[in-house]
């Protein structure tokens, strides 16, 4: 499966089979965290067979279903901090669906004070990512059309379709897609949030999809 099969087929998904993670898949995704972390500087952990997160009414409320393994997204406190766990943590996504898992992007319901992963004076915890074998692999849901999700004042190349295709499919919190992508006459783009829950992660995890569509790092 390529990136672009990746983007396709993943889809959010809450309850997970009984079933760890092989050996070979975690080295796989905690190679790719430590690259993720040199090139950020953040402090990406993957906690396997840990339970606590989602063992609460948060985790119950959110209808999550035995997650066992999951990604905390930390990093140093800063206005960038929520764009990087976006931009970094869906790499880490599309990977493990590459590798045959699931995952869904958690910002809320999960219990933070339980999971035990390291925070460095001047770090937060921003979100996790559940991860694990779904008992399905999810459903799609209904996307705005790119024209609604973009600024174009001409024709609209290629490379810049591709990129929207991909930041269509991007996951967003409640579905909401809330951003705006504006192609500049120097053929340079522009990532805009717009009101609403969580859109600067939101806006990372699609500035790194329209870039994997695009063939290009804006």
């Amino acid at each position: 499966m390529d990136l672009k099969e990746a983007i396709q087929l993943r889809h959010s998904v809450r309850s997970y089979k009984d079933k760890e993670i092989e050996s070979n898949i975690r080295h796989e995704l905690n190679t790719l965290a430590e690259k993720c972390n040199r090139e950020s500087g953040l402090n990406i952990q993957i906690l396997y067979n840990e339970p606590k997160a989602f063992s609460g009414m948060m985790a119950h409320y959110g209808k999550f279903s035995n997650v066992k393994n999951y990604i905390a997204l930390v990093g140093k406190k800063g206005k960038d901090l929520e764009e990087k766990c976006g931009y970094y943590g869906e790499q880490l996504v599309l990977k493990a669906q590459q590798l045959g898992l699931n995952t869904c992007w958690v910002a809320m319901t999960y219990s933070k004070g339980k999971t035990p992963c390291t925070i460095e004076k001047g770090e937060k915890l921003c979100c996790v990512i559940a991860l694990g074998y779904g008992e399905t692999q999810g459903v799609s849901h209904n996307v705005k059309p790119i024209e609604s999700l973009c600024n174009v004042s001409s024709n609209m190349p290629d490379w810049f379709k591709k990129g929207m295709e991909a930041a269509q499919l991007a996951p967003t919190a409640m579905n909401q897609q809330k951003f705006l992508i504006t192609l500049n006459e120097n053929d340079t783009v522009t990532f805009k949030a717009l009101a609403g829950f969580y859109t600067k992660l939101d806006l990372g995890i699609v500035k790194y999809h329209f870039n994997m569509g695009a063939g290009k790092i804006f």
